[in-house]
């Protein structure tokens, strides 16, 4: 086992792995921005620049920035450090695959329900929290939410359908 292993627990993706996945992962983002600004006009019209004009450039400096990276990563030898551990990783990953399908949710449950649903998934699953504690926490909070942002600033959050059931 390397010293490497023995300073973080265990094996995972190196560095160099890593910095090059994030760099094509980013350089995906910059190429779908030029696409999309063609498709929509990135010259210059008659009455100043097209819709796409400013995104396009955002997008061709995001390419150009990947692939300098990109040339860097790929050129530099590997060190061969672990980015993070497998265990590592997982624990990330689950806080960040609920926090994803929770922020999905809300257009089709609305926040309210979701936040119910991720509060409780999150107490009980990563806190351990026994129901008694849990449930009066996850339910209240988007309450007091509520009463804060809908009643007190009169500012509309995104409501599904339990809430138009409820009259909200």
């Amino acid at each position: 086992m390397s010293d490497m292993m023995h300073e973080t627990g265990g094996a995972g993706p190196s560095h160099r792995g890593v910095e090059i996945g994030v760099t094509i992962f980013v350089a995906l983002i910059g190429l779908i921005a030029v696409i999309g600004s063609l498709q929509v006009g990135a010259g210059w019209g008659s009455d100043g620049p097209q819709a796409g004009f400013f995104p396009f450039y955002i997008g061709l400096s995001i390419l150009i920035s990947s692939a300098v990276n990109l040339m860097h990563a790929w050129n530099t030898k590997g060190d061969g450090k672990v980015f993070a551990t497998w265990l590592q990783l997982r624990q990330v990953s689950s806080v960040v695959v609920p926090t994803t399908i929770y922020v999905f949710a809300i257009p089709y449950i609305g926040i309210y329900v979701a936040s119910i649903i991720l509060i409780a998934v999150f107490m009980t699953w990563l806190g351990r929290y026994r129901p008694q504690v849990t449930l009066p926490i996850a339910i209240g909070m988007p309450i007091l939410v509520f009463v804060i942002f809908e009643k007190w600033f009169l500012v509309p959050l995104p409501k599904g359908p339990v809430e138009k059931l409820l009259g909200f």
